[in-house]
């Protein structure tokens, strides 16, 4: 299996770990303000996994996609955030 690939998934079983435990805590704490606290700190664990993955994804197709489909892809993850910022 190739490197990044497992450097990929490796980082979305962390998010994964990361989203599972913040649900847990949610259900131990049993209070709507609590949960959203735990929500809201969630909200820069979300975007941080997207860029590490991504940019992985683009490491690994570095030699094997034409600069101009690296330029596509980027563009396509920026837009993602614009949109989000939009919100």
């Amino acid at each position: 299996m190739d490197k990044i690939a497992m450097g990929m998934a490796a980082v979305r079983f962390l998010s994964a770990t990361i989203e599972f435990s913040a649900a847990m805590l949610m259900l131990y704490f049993g209070r709507v303000e609590t949960a959203f606290k735990i929500n809201a700190a969630l909200a820069l664990v979300g975007p941080t996994i997207l860029l590490v993955v991504t940019s992985l994804g683009l490491i690994g197709l570095a030699g094997k996609l034409s600069p101009v489909g690296m330029v596509y892809i980027a563009a396509g993850v920026g837009l993602i955030f614009l949109g989000l910022r939009n919100l």
